[in-house]
């Protein structure tokens, strides 16, 4: 059986190969996923469709390459947290993001039930953002 850590890790493995399937693989039917306040998608989201759709569909319509680089996972019972960077280049602008970034992943037997996003949203905003707008 995976650990905890193992299972975050083939998360972020799949995101990076844009492997939509494998990202939602692990995901409890009622995973909880809430993104940061002032983050394009922020707000709290119920289940892998409802993820998938608001937040995922979103983030590959208005960026390009975007990513967690996770530097470290630190595992603690059924909490991964993830110590990291995103970066990607937003489309519409062409301005470039590297913001630094922390997720907290829940597991419950051996399934992602929750995840809470903690990110530099200013950043975010100015890569998103024309210049002299």
């Amino acid at each position: 059986m995976r650990t905890n850590r193992e299972i975050i890790a083939a998360h972020y493995d799949a995101a990076a190969h844009g492997d939509l399937a494998g990202m939602t693989a692990d995901f409890a039917p009622e995973i909880r996923w809430i993104e940061a306040e002032g983050f394009p998608t922020a707000g709290r989201y119920t289940g892998a469709d409802e993820i998938g759709a608001s937040v995922f569909a979103a983030i590959a319509t208005d960026w390009d390459g975007f990513g967690m680089h996770a530097d470290e996972l630190l595992e603690s019972g059924d909490t991964v947290v993830a110590l990291g960077r995103y970066r990607g280049i937003h489309r519409r602008t062409g301005r470039a993001l590297d913001a630094r970034a922390v997720h907290v992943w829940r597991l419950a037997d051996g399934a992602i039930t929750g995840f809470e996003q903690i990110a530099d949203t200013r950043l975010v905003a100015d890569a998103a953002e024309a210049v002299g707008a």
